[in-house]
């Protein structure tokens, strides 16, 4: 799913990678020491000369359906592992765009050679034109990462959570008229790694192709924010701020989520987190990646049989995607987000 580092003194677990042993959650480590981004690429994404919003915020916060956004999550996580190549991946695909079927939407297909083998990738982005020239990107996976010896997983915080949000988000932005930047939303194929827990080579494969096309068809230089949203639907939900996102976007989201009430949710934690976002990272889009990598106790339920749907909730789907409205609408109010 992804790769990890956390904050050493809030998290007393990493106090074993001192010793060699190992820290449930698959945090990389090189050389007994994280590997984030560096501090160059971090701050390639320049922040805005000045982080000015609209002063006239709207009175209630945007309205987002978290009982609509459970029950696609249960529907996707119906259809079982969803490993690329498989039948039920071709379900979750034909599912996604079924849902999209009087939208604009792109299919970006490819196949990826592998130590496993040969496989279909399929990237989905639905496209909602705004007002205004730039775009933003919010993206989740929809495949589950590979079975480690037959054991399979279902992913449903991992991938069916977030894509079940996207699925929302697309419903709230098709029944109104956007005033501002392009909204693209993206299902990312082929996030999770081919070797478990995590092998940087081996991953990301639909972000990797697909950002290195748009960065060689001009796109990439009109995307004004790529957020990520990636297990979201914790019940316990506590989402972090993460060092290898950019920084003043993430400040951004904070301020959405303080303006609808649910600051109390967001970033009291810190880490290192490399996820679907690094390729646009390294390649100057503002990135930032809304992502809760404490998912049960020392994270026991990632990459688990046990990420069921009853350790979500629809109340943390719920503030996620109100945050993630909120977040669009400040962006949208910015004069100059990115600006150098």
């Amino acid at each position: 799913m992804k790769s990890f580092w956390r904050n050493l003194f809030a998290f007393p677990c990493l106090l074993l990678l001192l010793g060699g042993a190992a820290c449930t959650g698959g945090g990389k480590v090189v050389n007994g020491a994280a590997s984030p981004m560096s501090s160059d690429q971090v701050q390639a994404a320049a922040a805005p000369a000045a982080m000015k919003f609209d002063d006239s915020p709207e009175t209630s916060p945007p309205q987002f359906n978290a009982a609509r956004a459970m029950q696609y999550t249960k529907e996707i996580v119906a259809f079982g592992p969803r490993p690329i190549g498989s039948a039920n991946h071709k379900k979750v695909e034909d599912y996604i765009l079924s849902h999209l079927k009087n939208d604009n939407v792109e299919q970006d297909g490819f196949t990826v050679d592998t130590t496993e083998g040969k496989f279909p990738v399929r990237n989905i982005i639905a496209k909602f034109p705004g007002t205004r020239e730039g775009i933003v990107v919010i993206a989740s996976h929809y495949d589950t990462n590979w079975p480690l010896k037959d054991i399979a997983y279902v992913g449903a915080n991992d991938g069916a959570s977030s894509s079940a949000l996207l699925l929302e988000l697309a419903n709230q932005l098709r029944a109104k008229k956007l005033n501002g930047y392009s909204v693209w939303l993206l299902w990312d194929d082929a996030e999770e790694s081919m070797r478990l827990p995590w092998y940087d080579p081996e991953a990301l494969y639909g972000v990797r192709h697909l950002a290195d096309r748009w960065e060689k068809d001009g796109t990439l230089k009109n995307i004004k924010a790529f957020l990520l949203e990636d297990m979201i639907g914790d019940a316990d939900l506590n989402i972090e701020r993460d060092h290898n996102s950019t920084p003043w976007l993430e400040d951004v989201i904070y301020q959405a989520a303080t303006r609808v009430g649910a600051q109390s949710h967001f970033f009291e934690r810190t880490g290192v987190i490399s996820d679907d976002h690094i390729p646009f990272m390294q390649r100057g889009a503002p990135s930032a990646d809304l992502i809760d990598f404490s998912y049960g106790y020392n994270n026991v339920f990632w990459h688990t049989t046990q990420d069921t749907v009853d350790k979500l909730s629809p109340k943390s789907l719920e503030i996620v995607g109100t945050v993630t409205l909120e977040t669009l609408r400040l962006l949208d109010s910015m004069q100059t987000p990115g600006a150098k």
